[in-house]
C-alpha cells in the first residue's frame, strides 16, 4: 500500500471515524483504524462492535493495499502536522508498520494483521426512507437532553424513532425520557417509513450521528430492520445496533387534562432561572415558581448560600399555583425554544408540567415537579 493525500481531507475523515474508538479496549484491533487504499479512493473504517462508521476519502494511489493503524495515534499526528501538507502512507517491507511521511517528519505506526478487522455483519434491512438533515438535526437536538444515563434502564439510553400519526396525519416522531423529563418532536412521515418497527437508537450512535450531520446539507438515507440502523450521506456509512427492548408507553405520562396556562417570554425566564439557580443548592439545582395573574415569582433557598427572588412579567389567567422544578431539567427544554414565547400547562404542584414552544406544534415536552 502506498498513497498521498492532503492533511486536511484526511484529518477530517480521521475525526469521524476516531470517536467511534474507545479510549480503553480489551481487544487490541478495536483500537485501530482500518486503511484501504484502491480506485483512487482511501478508505477509513472503525468500530466498537455496536457502532461502525466507514468513510472513503480521494487520494492519490501508487499502490493499492489495506493495513490497520491505531485510531487515536493517527488522528493526533495528522492533527499536529501543518495546514496544507501532503501525507504520504506506505507500509514497510514486511507489512507490521505503517510509515507516515509529511515534509521532514516520518513515523512509523505499528499494525495489525488487516484480516483480524472486524466487520458488523449487514444482514437486510426492511424500511428505507430519507429524512433532510435538517429534520434529523433538529429531531436529535430537541430529544437527546432527555436521554435516561442509568445503564439498569437500558431501554432508556437513546430516542425512540417510530411511525405514528399525530390529528390524522402521518408523522416520524422521536421520543426520549430519563423518568424526570420527556421530549417528544415529529416530522411528516418520509416515504418509505410506513410500517416501520418502532426501534431505540443508542444513545452514543446518536452522538455520533450528529456530529457527522453537523457538515452535510445533503438528504439522509436510512435503513433498518429489527436489529440494526443504517445511515449514509455524502461518502460516509454508519452502522449501528440497536438497544433491544421495548421503549415505555409515554403518551400515558403526558397529560391532557391540565388547565393552568402560562405564557412567558423564552428567553426571559430561561437568564431568570439560570440566575436565580446560582444560589440553590448544588445537587438538586431546585427552583420555585410562583404563578399568580400577570407574573411569575422565581425564587431559590440554600442553607449555606442564602436566597434569590425574581419577578417576571407573564400572560396567566388561573388560579395561583406554586410549583417547584430542577432548574436545570428546565433550562434544558427552554434551550431548545426557537420562538418569542414558551407555554407551560400545569395542574398542581405535584402533577407533571407540559411545555411547549408556542411557534412550533411539533416538539412537546413534559417535566415532572419537584418539592421545593
Amino acid at each position: 500500500m502506498q498513497l498521498t493525500i492532503e492533511r486536511s481531507a484526511l484529518l477530517k475523515s480521521l475525526g469521524h471515524i476516531q470517536s467511534v474508538v474507545e479510549r480503553r479496549n480489551t481487544i487490541p484491533i478495536l483500537s485501530n483504524v482500518k486503511l484501504d487504499a484502491r480506485d483512487g479512493a482511501l478508505g477509513l473504517n472503525a468500530t466498537d462492535m455496536d457502532l461502525e462508521i466507514a468513510e472513503s476519502v480521494g487520494s492519490d494511489i501508487a499502490k493499492a493495499g489495506a493495513s490497520t493503524a491505531p485510531a487515536h495515534t493517527l488522528y493526533d499526528i495528522v492533527r499536529k502536522l501543518p495546514d496544507g501538507a501532503q501525507v504520504e502512507l506506505s507500509l514497510d517491507g514486511e507489512g507490521n508498520h505503517l510509515v507516515l511521511r509529511s515534509g521532514r517528519s516520518r513515523f512509523n505506526l505499528a499494525c495489525l494483521p488487516v484480516d483480524e478487522f472486524p466487520a458488523m455483519s449487514a444482514g437486510s434491512y426492511t424500511h428505507s426512507f430519507s429524512v433532510s438533515a435538517a429534520d434529523l438535526r433538529g429531531m436529535i437536538d430537541r430529544t437527546r437532553f432527555a436521554i435516561s444515563t442509568e445503564e439498569t434502564r437500558y431501554y432508556l439510553n437513546g430516542i425512540h424513532l417510530h411511525a405514528t400519526t399525530s390529528d390524522g396525519v402521518p408523522v416520524l416522531r422521536a421520543v426520549a425520557t430519563d423518568g424526570h423529563r420527556l421530549a417528544r418532536v415529529e416530522v411528516p412521515l418520509p416515504d418509505g417509513a410506513a410500517g416501520m418497527p418502532g426501534i431505540i437508537v443508542p444513545r452514543k450512535t446518536v452522538a455520533e450521528l450528529r456530529k457527522l450531520i453537523d457538515e452535510t446539507g445533503m438528504d439522509v438515507s436510512v435503513s433498518l430492520s429489527d436489529s440494526k440502523i443504517r445511515f449514509a450521506f455524502d461518502d460516509c456509512v454508519m452502522v449501528s445496533k440497536l438497544i433491544d427492548g421495548t421503549f415505555p408507553d409515554y403518551e400515558r405520562v403526558i397529560p391532557t387534562d391540565n388547565d393552568k396556562v402560562l405564557e412567558i417570554d423564552a428567553a426571559t425566564l430561561g437568564k431568570a432561572v439560570d440566575r436565580v439557580s446560582a444560589i440553590s443548592a448544588e445537587k438538586s439545582r431546585a427552583v420555585k415558581m410562583a404563578v399568580e395573574k400577570g407574573q411569575v415569582t422565581l425564587s431559590a433557598n440554600s442553607p449555606d448560600a442564602g436566597s434569590a427572588v425574581e419577578e417576571i412579567e407573564a400572560s396567566y389567567d388561573a388560579s395561583p399555583i406554586e410549583i417547584g422544578f430542577n432548574s436545570r431539567y428546565l433550562l434544558d427544554i427552554l434551550g431548545q425554544v426557537e420562538g418569542d414565547a414558551v407555554r407551560l400547562v400545569m395542574a398542581d404542584a405535584s402533577a407533571p408540567t407540559v411545555i411547549r414552544d408556542v411557534a412550533d406544534g411539533s416538539a412537546i415536552y413534559v417535566l415532572m415537579p419537584m418539592r421545593v
